[in-house]
């Protein structure tokens, strides 16, 4: 079972989107997925035209076994959604003991057999429930807009990375920095899509280009497999999801 958490401190860059388009494409694969929103906006529900029954909340909190919690989005797509109680579930989160390893412990019987990749869709915030979601993932893809302020913050979330990983004896690995929101017309964008290049060799996906029909899906509750499955967007996402499965 593979878990990956998309994630970033800055918001905007493409977080949510990265996730649903990921976690749809895979299940269109004959894989079984769980999404988990660990952002309290909720805006995977908004973008997926889904909502649990149960959230984040009640598995993180009350314990409900996370195949309980889930809810079936589509055939091998599944969701636990949030909500604005993410915020009290954290607060509580913060007087318990090994608090950075509680969504660990509740997600411990989820096997293979249940869901071959969680996804995890994180907030843009150096939060306990970010820390959570190093913990428990064995991958991090991280999507950066190709602007200046996104690009500085790029090595801050690696070193975050880092950090987490020798303080907990953690072996989190970033599969991918993704860079979005792409415009090689700019050249502001093509300068920074090099600068990553550069920096991070070997690590930098191929790019995201800027397409209006990513923009529009959410508003439609639809993955931009289903609202525009011929657009720009999707090819690109598309080069992530083979990307995500050659390295099965």
């Amino acid at each position: 079972m593979r878990k990956i958490c998309i994630i970033n401190q800055k918001g905007g860059v493409g977080k949510t989107t990265t996730s649903v388009s990921l976690a749809t494409g895979l299940a269109r694969k004959r894989k079984k997925v769980l999404l988990l929103d660990l952002d309290s906006q909720g805006n995977l529900s908004t973008c997926l035209g889904k909502r649990s029954e149960k959230t984040m909340y009640n598995l993180l909190i009350d314990k409900v076994p996370a195949t309980e919690c889930a809810s079936e989005v589509e055939k091998n797509l599944y969701l636990v959604s949030s909500d604005n109680k993410l915020s009290e579930a954290e607060g509580i989160m913060m007087g318990k003991p090994n608090r950075e390893k509680i969504l660990s412990a509740v997600m411990e019987d989820v096997s293979e057999d249940d869901f071959e990749f969680i996804i995890m869709d994180c907030p843009p915030s150096l939060s306990l429930l970010n820390q959570n979601a190093l913990l428990f993932a064995d991958e991090a893809i991280i999507p950066s807009s190709t602007e200046s302020l996104s690009f500085v913050g790029l090595q801050k979330m690696i070193d975050l990375i880092d950090e987490s990983n020798n303080t907990f004896d953690h072996d989190l690995m970033v599969s991918g920095i993704l860079p979005t929101m792409f415009d090689k017309r700019n050249k502001i964008c093509m300068q920074i899509l090099s600068k990553m290049e550069d920096e991070f060799n070997g690590m930098t996906l191929d790019p995201i280009r800027i397409n209006s029909k990513l923009i529009e899906a959410p508003g439609h509750s639809k993955s931009i497999f289903d609202y525009a499955r011929s657009s720009r967007g999707a090819q690109d996402y598309r080069k992530l999801i083979e990307f995500v499965l050659k390295n099965e």
